[in-house]
C-alpha cells in the first residue's frame, strides 16, 4: 500500500476565495439601505394641512434649498442647524450660483409666524422669488 505524501498539502491555491468579500459587500449594502432614509428625514414637524400641488417635473434637486423652522425657534437648512444670518448668507451665495433656486420652507403648524416671516423677508431681500411653503396633503373625506 502506498502512503500519502505531505507534498499534496503544500500545493498553492490558484484561486482567491471571494466569499468573505461578498459577505462584507452585502453587510455594507444592508447598512446603507437602512441608514439612507434616516438621513433624508429632517426635524420632526407637524406641518399644516393644505391642498398640495405636484412639483413641476422641470425642478431638479440641485435647485432646491429646504429650510425647516421648529416651534422652538431654531432653523435647519439642508439638515444643518443654522442661525438666520448664516441661512441668509448661504441662500445668497446659492442664489448667485444658481438663479433657478427654489426655497422650500417647512414650518410647524404650532410655531410662530414671525419665524417664517423672517425667512420670507430674507428671501425677498436676496431677490429669491421662488418660494414654496410646504404642507401635508389634506386627507380624503
Amino acid at each position: 500500500m502506498r502512503r500519502f505524501s505531505q507534498r499534496n498539502s503544500l500545493v498553492t491555491l490558484n484561486e482567491i476565495n471571494i466569499t468573505p468579500l461578498l459577505d462584507l459587500a452585502f453587510v455594507l449594502l444592508i447598512i446603507f439601505i437602512i441608514t439612507t432614509p434616516l438621513l433624508e428625514k429632517g426635524i420632526n414637524l407637524q406641518l399644516p394641512t393644505g391642498v398640495g400641488q405636484p412639483d413641476k417635473p422641470s425642478i431638479q434637486k440641485k435647485d432646491i434649498k429646504m429650510i425647516e423652522v421648529s416651534p422652538q425657534g431654531y432653523y435647519v437648512l439642508d439638515h444643518r442647524p443654522l442661525k438666520l444670518a448664516e441661512i441668509a448668507r448661504t441662500l445668497e451665495l446659492a442664489y448667485k450660483a444658481n438663479p433657478n433656486l427654489l426655497v422650500y420652507i417647512r414650518a410647524d403648524e404650532n410655531g410662530k409666524y414671525k419665524l417664517v416671516a423672517e425667512i420670507l423677508n430674507e428671501c425677498e431681500r436676496i431677490g429669491i422669488n421662488k418660494i414654496s411653503l410646504r404642507t401635508d396633503p389634506q386627507s380624503p373625506r
